[in-house]
């Protein structure tokens, strides 16, 4: 059988990466920094770990082939100069510690599939993203994931192979950016957000899961966006969304000025267009459950 260790178990995507694992006979390891989160089933060990301050249970390893990582602090908060701090740095030590306690343990792995995210790629109405594309700028965003992406790329020098899946907007019923978007739209004040022209490449949650799994069980290497093939603009998603709910949008986009104001710099979450291809994954053979906006917030809504 085979056995794997996630960080981030716990987290909206962890838990249904968890649950395809027991639906595909995959026994999961998780490393938690929550003691109470730790349970001890036959298919199901919870480990302790603090990447803050170097401590990991090494029989986190046991019988494990892969790694599944997915630990790091959420963006939907607001980034104070201190937050921005620990956005990079939960990302970042997870990965270090991980690598050390392998390279120093000397423990066999042999396979790193870790998130990673498209705020990569540069702000643009008009880029359709590949994964081969390299000309980052110095976005706050930008340089989280470069540096990011440069502690997954270490595990090579061990002679791990290591994939990296860029994920977009995440729909799920278990809460993320859609709550969020959706609650105003529910409450009658829902609107575009800044010009509605920007790109937002989504991903139903069990699509994204799949992609893991999909990545992790072809043993496939390398970059691949985790979004859906069909992006929309931000109009579009607010209209679909009042569509599946049954409200109307009767208010003005809220303009970008304003967004800046409430939300500061984190207003990019919402004002940033990142249209991404997926012709990649789907060419690897990955097909997609949810294609279309509509179709996935019906089941997720």
């Amino acid at each position: 059988m085979l056995r794997v260790l996630i960080t981030g178990a716990t987290g909206l995507v962890g838990q249904e990466i968890v649950e395809q694992c027991f639906a595909q006979n995959i026994a999961v390891n998780y490393l938690s920094t929550s003691k109470s989160k730790l349970e001890n089933k036959p298919n199901y060990k919870g480990f302790y770990w603090n990447p803050s301050s170097g401590d990991i249970d090494i029989d986190c390893f046991k019988d494990v082939d892969a790694i599944i990582n997915l630990a790091g602090s959420t963006i939907a908060k607001r980034w104070t100069k201190s937050y921005k701090e620990e956005i990079k740095k939960s990302r970042v030590e997870a990965l270090q510690l991980l690598y050390k306690t392998i390279k120093t343990e000397n423990i066999a792995i042999k396979h790193l599939v870790s998130a990673s995210a498209i705020g990569i790629y540069p702000d643009s109405l008009t880029h359709y993203y590949e994964e081969d594309f390299n000309d980052f700028d110095n976005r706050f965003l930008s340089n989280v994931v470069k540096s990011w992406e440069h502690e997954v790329d270490a595990f090579k020098t061990l002679n791990i192979k290591v994939s990296k899946i860029r994920i977009g907007i995440v729909l799920s019923q278990k809460g993320g950016a859609l709550a969020k978007l959706v609650k105003p739209i529910k409450l009658y004040a829902g609107s575009a957000l800044g010009s509605g022209n920007q790109w937002q490449s989504w991903i139903h949650i069990e699509d994204l899961a799949a992609m893991f799994l999909f990545v992790l069980s072809n043993k496939f290497e390398g970059v691949f966006n985790g979004v859906a093939p069909n992006a929309v603009t931000q109009k579009e998603m607010v209209k679909t969304i009042a569509e599946v709910v049954n409200r109307p949008i009767v208010l003005p986009a809220v303009p970008s000025f304003m967004l800046k104001l409430i939300l500061g710099e984190m207003s990019a979450l919402v004002l940033e267009s990142q249209r991404v291809s997926t012709r990649k994954i789907e060419n690897s053979g990955f097909s997609f459950k949810f294609h279309h906006l509509q179709a996935a917030l019906e089941d997720v809504l």
